[in-house]
């Protein structure tokens, strides 16, 4: 069997991996070993048979592997990476995006590119790497369209979850929200406080100095941040100038670039990102047969029928988070014209934006 070596598996996309592969006893088909950056020496999970944590620095350990899961982040990568290729001829299959356009890579979401996925894997290519979270959510969610040739740009709004941030930020969030309730739970409680009232406290609340956002910078229960990364020369964020060049890569659409631009925006919610998308269509496609299109992407769909019930029941993170559905509703033609696409999409960018990507390429190599 062979040896697969985990790094940043106790991280958040490495626990939810790790949770993945137990769930679908795959640790049975290769030898675990676990690499720590600053808990070598003690004991290991039991997935490992207690083995105790190598070091995810030493180059020498690393080499051993036979295939190398990383979840540590992008300065893991860029740190240990170039190092290790000049002798090891395993395989890297990593969630950050330190690689991702390195024209060696592979970027993975099988249902989407599976094909892709193959060939690569027939050529010999050794390294795997995650695609952008909303990126991998968007073609889940419009696969079919992709496929039939039917697009000619996107835009997408995506409003992502505070988790996209990391764990810390999704503390902070919780923190947000218990400040704001201790603000105003006495006002809530006394029934002759006017709402106005309620809101002139949360409002002094959110700008209050004691308010926490040493993460954030910026309040995001009760309120958003419309800026997510660094900003790029062209006025875009890095995370929103990675829907056009990472999609297309997946696609493999190197002569023939599909525009895709919007705005990135952090929104309140846990964990589980949207994306609301305006689709220009090559032709004008009647609305049921793309209703069947999108119904038939592919096992994971949950398709909401375009009324306020089916959309608010499906169509919510608190819905979708922590299953690997894909939401996807809200579909009509737009006033803009018959060749307009609306959509909305929902799905858990810790699961498929993430983790399992990673378990099923893993799977499929070993």
């Amino acid at each position: 069997m062979k040896n697969v070596g985990f790094v940043g598996w106790r991280g958040m996309v490495g626990s939810v991996l790790m949770e993945r592969l137990n769930q679908e006893s795959n640790f049975k088909l290769f030898t675990p070993h676990f690499f720590s950056t600053s808990q070598v020496g003690m004991t290991g999970p039991k997935e490992g048979g207690g083995e105790l944590l190598k070091d995810a620095l030493d180059i020498s350990e690393l080499s051993k592997m036979d295939i190398l899961v990383s979840c540590q982040g992008g300065d893991y990568t860029k740190q240990i990476y170039s190092n290790l290729r000049k002798n090891w001829k395993g395989i890297w299959i990593d969630a950050a995006s330190t690689l991702r356009m390195e024209e060696s890579s592979t970027l993975i979401i099988d249902p989407v590119n599976g094909e892709s996925i193959n060939q690569a894997i027939k050529k010999g290519k050794k390294d795997f790497i995650g695609a952008n979270c909303t990126v991998s959510l968007m073609l889940m969610a419009t696969k079919n369209l992709f496929e039939n040739d039917l697009i000619s740009w996107v835009s997408s709004m995506t409003y992502q979850a505070a988790s996209g941030a990391g764990a810390n930020n999704m503390k902070e969030l919780i923190s947000q929200m218990g400040f704001l309730w201790n603000q105003t739970e006495n006002h809530l409680k006394d029934k002759t406080k006017s709402i106005l009232e309620i809101d002139k406290v949360i409002s002094q609340s959110l700008k209050s100095d004691a308010f926490p956002d040493d993460n954030f910078k910026a309040p995001l229960a009760g309120s958003l941040i419309p800026w997510i990364d660094s900003k790029m020369e062209n006025g875009q964020t890095r995370e929103e100038w990675k829907a056009q060049v990472e999609a297309n890569k997946i696609l493999n659409r190197s002569k023939d670039i599909i525009p895709i631009d919007g705005t990135c925006v952090r929104i309140g919610a846990m964990r589980s990102h949207s994306q609301a998308l305006t689709i220009k269509l090559k032709k004008d496609v009647p609305i049921d047969e793309i209703n069947s299109m999108l119904k038939e992407n592919h096992q994971w769909m949950s398709f909401a029928e375009n009324n306020q019930e089916d959309s608010r029941d499906i169509l919510a993170p608190a819905n979708i988070s922590g299953t690997l559905n894909i939401g996807v509703g809200r579909v009509r033609k737009m006033t803009l014209g018959p060749d307009y696409l609306n959509l909305f999409t929902v799905g858990d960018q810790l699961l498929w934006g993430a983790a399992e990507p990673l378990r099923r390429v893993l799977i499929q190599l070993v």
